[in-house]
């Protein structure tokens, strides 16, 4: 009969003696496996008598318990070394500064939007919206567009596809904002005070025309409405959206088929050193056109002319944001340059108002 407590300081010497975890596993297979040599004496106590059994049995017991530990202390210490060996060849300061990760910016477009809605929205006025594919109806006739119009001409304006078997005219992408006027009026009454921003469409491109560009459209209607009510707002709007005390505009007689009577605005400006200021100076720059709403228009979207009357006006958002903020070319508003929005960006968390203050600096 094999000496245990030889069998078990030969084991506990080749388990320290493991340089890895295979090696420490070939002898747990070897001493406690199935076929091991502790599990091999164990099967030996079925042919011992109970006396044998009783002295043999707590001995062979205590040798697997003892073996098993020793394998399990082994494996950990092992464990540990590797990680330390990970360690030394892994390594990175901790106290370093992390990489920081440029912020995104908010486009200009986005930025002048958001500061239009907060001036008019505290004039009283809310936000009205349309939908960018337009009928004929809507973007045309309403607004007392006759058929021979140079805008209802498709150097103009883009015209959907259309199989001219339902007898109507194609729809449109909508040329302006001012379908809103017609849609608000007839789903919700008068009087009102809204804005319509977004999307419109011309088929042009230059430095100070694209495709695709946006404007925001402005309604009031009500009893006694005036062109005074329309001066006083439009001077409100500037000033505060150019940040100046005093603003100066200028009326000039002009014609849209949905205003009657209809004036272009210019405001004062100067061109020292090829700098546009807006404010001061001998110069005047056109920024919007305006008028009273014509009683057709009223009409079309279901107010009686005699008992109501308003004024309406339009501005292109991208051109105020090129004004404000000194962008030069238009086309670069969409040309979807990091660089370009990195520089005339604004922090996107930052939202204008009128009692923080509209401007921002960009990033």
């Amino acid at each position: 009969m094999q000496d245990t407590d030889a069998l078990k300081d030969r084991l506990i010497a080749a388990i320290s003696s493991a340089g890895d975890v295979e090696s420490l596993e070939q002898i747990r297979v070897s001493s406690v496996g199935r076929k091991g040599e502790v599990s091999l004496l164990m099967r030996e106590l079925g042919r011992m008598t109970p006396e044998e059994r009783m002295v043999r049995g707590p001995e062979l017991n205590a040798l697997k318990d003892e073996v098993n530990l020793a394998i399990s202390r082994r494996r950990d210490e092992l464990a540990e070394a590797a990680l330390q060996l990970r360690l030394s060849e892994e390594w990175m300061d901790v106290t370093m500064p992390g990489r920081t990760r440029r912020a995104g910016t908010l486009h200009p477009v986005s930025q002048v939007t958001e500061e239009v809605i907060a001036i008019f929205g505290g004039l009283g006025f809310s936000v009205a919206e349309g939908p960018q594919i337009e009928t004929d109806w809507h973007n045309f006739d309403a607004l007392n567009m006759p058929p021979e119009h140079p805008a209802r001409q498709e150097h103009d304006t883009f015209y959907m596809h259309s199989d001219g078997n339902d007898g109507h005219p194609p729809h449109v992408l909508r040329t302006h904002t001012s379908p809103v006027q017609i849609r608000h009026m007839k789903s919700h009454g008068v009087p009102c005070r809204v804005i319509a921003p977004g999307r419109v469409y011309r088929a042009d491109y230059d430095q100070t025309h694209t495709p695709m560009f946006h404007q925001y459209e402005g309604l009031c209607l009500d009893r006694d409405v005036s062109m005074a009510n329309l001066k006083w707002t439009l001077e409100e709007f500037c000033r505060s959206f150019f940040e100046l005390e005093g603003v100066e505009l200028r009326f000039r007689a002009s014609h849209f088929p949905f205003t009657e009577p209809s004036a272009e605005v210019d405001i004062r400006c100067s061109w020292a050193d090829g700098q546009l200021k807006i404010g001061t100076g001998d110069d005047w720059l056109e920024i919007l056109g305006c008028g009273m709403v014509h009683p057709k228009v009223l009409e079309a979207g279901g107010v009686d002319p005699d008992q109501w009357q308003g004024f309406a006006f339009g501005m292109g958002i991208d051109r105020l944001a090129m004004l404000k903020y000194g962008i030069p070319d238009l086309r670069a508003f969409f040309d979807s340059h990091v660089s370009w929005l990195r520089h005339y960006g604004f922090p996107p968390l930052d939202v204008p108002t009128l009692h923080a203050g509209l401007s921002r600096t960009g990033l």
